[in-house]
């Protein structure tokens, strides 16, 4: 249960972060709600995950999968551009979750 907790952490941290980028071409008090919103959701949720994860695999999937969701979907909602280097080393972090969930003992 822990694991889906965070990995809806890991999408509402990825919305957190697209939402600050959009409510800076938006300019009002409306949509500035939505990045804080969204914040206090995604921190509930990490906490919530680390009551059971150990606090350093939580932290690490959390701020990998996120920043690599990020990078993905700045390419495909706002065409940023990704060259080939940066797309090894972001593919290099998701290995990097991957075997910290493999070996996770939680």
């Amino acid at each position: 249960m822990a694991w889906i907790v965070l990995g809806i952490a890991v999408v509402t941290e990825i919305a957190w972060a697209l939402s600050m980028k959009w409510t800076a071409t938006q300019g009002n008090w409306t949509s500035a709600s939505v990045p804080i919103i969204l914040n206090f959701v995604n921190m509930g949720l990490l906490a919530f995950a680390m009551r059971t994860l150990p606090a350093g695999t939580a932290y690490a999937v959390w701020t990998g999968l996120g920043a690599v969701g990020v990078a993905v979907m700045g390419v495909v909602l706002f065409g940023e551009r990704l060259n080939p280097v940066q797309i090894v080393f972001i593919s290099l972090v998701v290995v990097g979750v991957v075997g910290t969930k493999f070996f996770a003992t939680a």
